[in-house]
């Protein structure tokens, strides 16, 4: 393994950087303070279960050497996150990825020393590898080797909790495994046919066993995909109900890990499991919650996002990126302590167009302001329009933002004073839910209220309006 090279990538008028050799600029370059492995003794019992010991592999086709170290570092939280120990990382400088390897057979022969050398047992890649590169990786590096798109749904496996969100996951694994299938010796000789000894029945052109479970997947896929539909009908009748009652939505967005749950909870007091883990949080969490002024709207936690998620976990998670697609205000949580904010939004923003929630206001909330280099809060409060920094951890800027959404909320749009006899409490408690009260006053004839409610509710109180004296 070569030394470390002195990489540039400052353009100076015409100059381009530091120029090296050819077999330099090529080489497999090892980036530092990857490794998770543990040093001290007294933590070993920790990692009795020794999950998968892992190598991580990066091609930097665009961008400065910083963005390349950027992705595989979060790569190895994603590794982290599934359970993976990460002995060490490499990024090859190329144009383009390699049609057959990847990374090229000269450095998947380097990529198999270190592997050697480290004593992994897989490998993974940063990107999505098609069924041929992923094959000839593994038959040159001589360990398993998986891809951004099979750990993310790793990931995903391991945290999803309801049926629906279980459902989904398969679902994309699926459709994952499908192009993928490998047949290995025996199991590609044909099931049926061919000839002499098989017997009545069996002569024919036949199935071979590779097809068999092709086609086996496919049934199973069609039918995953009919239990999904018939479950989003439960969701949708349950956001009917909501919007009936015409209670508003928030709905909380954001990259993996930017402290979405932990923002939940400093909102709502709801308990949900908060984790320093990437996709802590797949199913959609929806809580009640109230603003300074007394109206009622709920919050809706969403599934992390994450730069390149594959495309067709977009498909699959639809149901969490509905409510964000169905509410009135985003709340868009970034992680202020991240050394690139800016891409983590573009990154959120790229799946809210996917979903078609392009004219929903949102509301940037820089997170973990506790934490952040105040340089990056200044720069990222002059970009964003509507932006405000909270710390969900110590409460700081909880205030302001809770504010902030009850400003922003849809207000009701009809203004009326009704005298609303005590016979008919019920509709004092929904103009309470559903509307805003300017003022209640308790008389001898009823309640008198003057409110803010929706066209639906003004009609039922309209039979109460007093009348004009003459």
């Amino acid at each position: 393994m070569e030394e470390d090279v002195a990489w540039s990538h400052e353009i100076d008028g015409e100059r381009d950087g530091d120029q090296f050799d050819r077999s330099d600029r090529a080489a497999l370059r090892r980036v530092v303070g990857l490794s998770t492995e543990l040093e001290d003794v007294t933590e070993v019992e920790y990692r009795q279960l020794r999950l998968e010991r892992v190598v991580l592999v990066g091609v930097w086709t665009s961008g400065t050497v910083q963005d390349a170290e950027n992705s595989l570092a979060e790569l190895a939280a994603l590794a982290e996150t599934a359970g993976a120990l990460v002995l060490d990382g490499v990024v090859q400088r190329r144009d383009k990825p390699d049609a057959a390897t990847y990374i090229g057979s000269g450095k998947a022969e380097e990529l198999r020393d270190i592997v050697l050398e480290t004593g992994a047992d897989t490998v993974i890649c940063d990107g999505e590898l098609s069924p041929g590169q992923l094959i000839h990786l593994e038959d040159v590096v001589k360990v398993k080797v998986i891809d951004r798109t099979a750990l993310i749904l790793d990931i995903f496996a391991q945290h999803a909790k309801s049926r629906e969100g279980k459902a989904q996951v398969a679902l994309a694994q699926m459709q994952y495994m499908l192009p993928r299938l490998r047949g290995w010796g025996q199991s590609l000789s044909r099931q049926m046919g061919g000839g002499k000894g098989g017997g009545l029945a069996t002569r024919g052109p036949g199935e071979t066993k590779i097809e068999t479970d092709r086609r086996r997947i496919r049934e199973k896929m069609a039918k995953m995909r009919r239990e999904i539909a018939e479950m989003k009908t439960g969701r949708e009748i349950k956001r009917q109900e909501r919007k009936r009652h015409k209670v508003p939505s928030v709905a909380i967005a954001g990259y993996t890990n930017a402290g979405k749950s932990s923002l939940l909870n400093r909102l709502t007091g709801a308990g949900v499991l908060v984790e320093n883990a990437l996709f802590a949080t797949l199913d959609p969490t929806v809580r009640r919650a109230e603003t300074p002024s007394g109206r009622l709207y709920t919050l809706a936690d969403t599934v992390g996002f994450v730069r390149h998620l594959p495309h067709h976990l977009v498909e699959a998670f639809r149901s969490t990126m509905e409510e964000v697609g169905e509410s009135d205000l985003i709340l868009h949580v970034v992680d202020g302590s991240h050394p690139t904010p800016e891409e983590q939004l573009a990154a959120v923003r790229e799946v809210v167009r996917d979903v078609g929630a392009t004219d929903v206001p949102e509301i940037v909330v820089i997170n973990k302001a506790d934490a952040a280099d105040p340089l990056t809060l200044q720069r990222l409060m002059r970009v964003e329009k509507r932006a405000i920094a909270v710390s969900a951890r110590t409460g700081q800027g909880i205030e302001q933002l809770l504010a902030l959404i009850d400003n922003e909320l849809p207000r009701p749009s009809v203004e009326i004073e009704a005298l609303v006899p005590y016979t008919h409490g019920k509709l004092v408690a929904r103009a309470h839910d559903e509307g805003e009260v300017i003022s209640e006053e308790h008389t001898p004839e009823g309640t008198l209220l003057k409110v803010r409610v929706h066209e639906e509710l003004a009609a039922e109180l309209a039979p109460y309006v007093p009348a004009p004296l003459a």
